[in-house]
């Protein structure tokens, strides 16, 4: 291992530069001949058996992260200058709502076929004539719906970008009743928010009665002068059924907390049960086996549901929501809570949330508590963004101990199921400071800690560093510690799991190549075809349009995500053509051709490229359409 690194470090025979993946001679080529030939369609050069639909209208200039660093003074020094703008994310990208490629919208209740008209008559805003709203209609894509195949009815009707699959001659929508029925049955995805919910969240009528009892024993604290609050907790009885019960269970903050659930139940409807009386203690909540397992990273954007579907299908044991804000769940947006939905696949999941004050994050875990079905909650104390950060969340989190402190004893308090926690090493790159948290969580009352072998300040520019990832975790035993960075093949897993982690969390390695969990666990090299890659991609967008919809806009939303997650696709080379195996994943990859067209047309990092492979799933893209991936790859750097 240490061998295939430092070859791949230095300039080559081949002319490969330095910090490149090691690939076989006779497929390295140029950059131009390598966009002529993509840009022809292989035409001349080996056979297609998958040509593109043609050049699209975007036009978008290459990420300037991706040019090969030229070895000399001048370039080093405009690097220096250009490290801080190209940082982080295309903050400035162009941005379009997926509904504005539509001309003509239809009005919902011609869709739903309600018998009833609109309800607002002449004032609606959407369109009415469906013959008309035909007419303008974009082609249907393909003679068959996923959505009408899987459920037996497709609820977006003459919308539906398939229409033809399940609509009859006079528009009307078929349903296929014996699907349907069975269909009905199930229930696929968990977590919606309930109108009714969301509502009381904006007139701010949802009671937090464990988290008012658990306020007040913080600033009666204060009054008293003492920061930490629960000395007096922190007391052990004689005779709790298990240890460290006292720690996660303050004795004055149950009987506060119990009676006002008390008085709670006293006017519901119906029969009081010992739940509606007890407040459960440490020993008694869900136990959660995190053991040897495989986590999926909760990723920003890419970490959506349809992805979480493909990596389950591929082997991952434990998956996780994107990190939600807790003022804006708290706040009822319907967008932040779709953040939190659960698909039926998903047997071990988690929600995420970032925050940074003990009432709003201890308020948010009873409400997740009371009204979601998730195995476990994270607090993210590793977001290194800007925006999160300066307002003392994520990474900030791990410098105001006091603060953090609260927010793990005030959700630890108020839940029924395990709380984790996902930190970095430190902030500073040469200053870490998770080993001096861990100990203290483990008072605290976390179930699992995860560390992100890397500080805020490092980013992804340097290698983890497991070697202290092993020393934290020992300190963390008996809880477990789960290790996360620069695993991106089975060998890396094998060699992290030498150290003591309890598990290993997966991250950039799933966007790269989500087949990753396939050969962890079988311990081999998947040298996958460009056509099993686009399979994948296909299994993608399926999941995307029962997510999102069939329609134009579900349809455009999930060209989207998809094109964001292609942005990291593309930095995988296949096996076969690597000179070495494995590839590591802060090597980026030379220009290379594949072994047929698809292969080649994968491996570009230009945004036209990755809109072609959308379009072959997708069909064309809308007039005006334009896209920017929303996160910088200066993992190469």
């Amino acid at each position: 291992m240490e061998t295939t690194t430092k070859t791949s470090q230095t300039t080559s025979s081949n002319g490969v530069e330095k910090g490149c993946s090691a690939i076989k001679p006779q497929y390295l080529t140029s950059k131009e001949k390598f966009h002529e030939l993509v840009e022809s369609g292989w035409k001349g050069g080996k056979k297609d058996t998958n040509e593109a639909t043609g050049p699209v209208e975007v036009k978008t200039e290459e990420p300037e992260e991706k040019r090969i660093k030229l070895d000399n003074k001048v370039q080093q020094e405009e690097d220096k200058q250009n490290k801080k703008r190209i940082r982080g994310q295309n903050k400035s990208r162009p941005h379009k709502k997926p509904q504005s490629y539509d001309d003509r919208r239809l009005c919902p209740s011609i869709i739903q076929e309600r018998e009833t008209k609109c309800v607002y008559g002449d004032k609606c805003k959407f369109f009415h004539n469906i013959t008309d709203y035909m007419a303008s209609k974009p082609a249907d894509l393909e003679e068959k719906c996923y959505l009408y195949d899987t459920f037996g009815k497709c609820n977006y009707g003459v919308t539906c970008r398939f229409a033809k699959a399940h609509t009859g001659p006079d528009f009307k929508n078929l349903v296929n009743e014996e699907v349907f029925t069975a269909s009905k049955e199930r229930t696929p995805v968990k977590n919606h928010l309930d109108k009714d919910l969301q509502w009381r969240l904006r007139k701010r009528q949802v009671p937090f009665n464990a988290t008012e009892a658990y306020l007040k024993t913080i600033s009666k604290g204060k009054a008293q002068g003492n920061n930490k609050n629960t000395d007096a907790a922190e007391k052990e009885p004689a005779d709790s059924c298990c240890p460290g019960e006292a720690q996660n269970q303050p004795t004055e903050l149950d009987s506060t907390a119990n009676v006002k659930d008390t008085e709670v139940s006293d006017k519901r409807v119906g029969a009081l049960t010992d739940v509606d009386l007890v407040k459960l203690r440490p020993c008694e909540k869900k136990q959660v086996d995190f053991n040897d397992k495989l986590y999926l990273a909760p990723l920003t954007t890419c970490g959506n549901l349809p992805f979480r579907r493909v990596c389950k299908r591929f082997g991952a044991d434990i998956t996780c929501g994107e990190m939600a804000m807790c003022t804006n769940l708290l706040q009822g947006q319907t967008s932040e809570w779709a953040l939190l939905k659960r698909h039926e696949s998903e047997d071990l999941f988690g929600v995420q949330l970032e925050g940074c004050f003990p009432d709003t994050m201890t308020r948010c875990a009873e409400l997740l508590n009371d009204n979601i079905d998730v195995d476990f909650v994270d607090i993210n104390s590793g977001c290194p963004i800007d925006l999160v950060f300066k307002k003392g969340g994520g990474c900030g989190l791990m410098m105001r101990t006091n603060k953090f402190e609260q927010i793990v004893r005030g959700m630890n308090l108020v839940l029924d199921v395990p709380l984790t926690v996902k930190i970095r090493t430190g902030v500073q790159e040469k200053t870490n400071i998770a080993h001096k948290l861990i100990p203290e969580l483990k008072k605290w009352g976390a179930s699992l800690i995860t560390l992100h072998g890397r500080s805020r300040e490092q980013r992804y520019t340097k290698s983890a560093d497991w070697d202290y990832i092993d020393t934290c975790s020992k300190l963390a035993s008996p809880i477990p510690l789960f290790g996360n960075g620069d695993i991106l093949s089975w060998e890396d897993a094998m060699k992290a799991r030498e150290t003591g982690v309890s598990g290993l969390m997966v991250a950039r390695g799933a966007l790269i190549k989500p087949w990753i969990f396939t050969e962890i666990k079988e311990k081999r090299h998947w040298d996958i075809t460009s056509s099993e890659r686009l399979d994948v991609l296909r299994d993608f967008t399926h999941f995307g349009m029962e997510h999102w919809g069939s329609d134009t806009q579900g349809l455009e939303k999930t060209r989207t995500f998809l094109l964001e997650w292609l942005s990291f696709l593309c930095r995988y080379i296949p096996v076969g053509l690597l000179e070495r195996v494995p590839q590591k994943i802060n090597e980026r990859p030379p220009f290379y051709m594949g072994r047929d067209y698809l292969e080649s047309l994968m491996a570009s990092h230009y945004v036209e490229d990755w809109v072609k492979i959308s379009e072959l799933l997708l069909g064309p893209v809308p007039k005006n359409f334009s896209f920017l991936p929303k996160h910088k790859a200066n993992a190469y750097k």
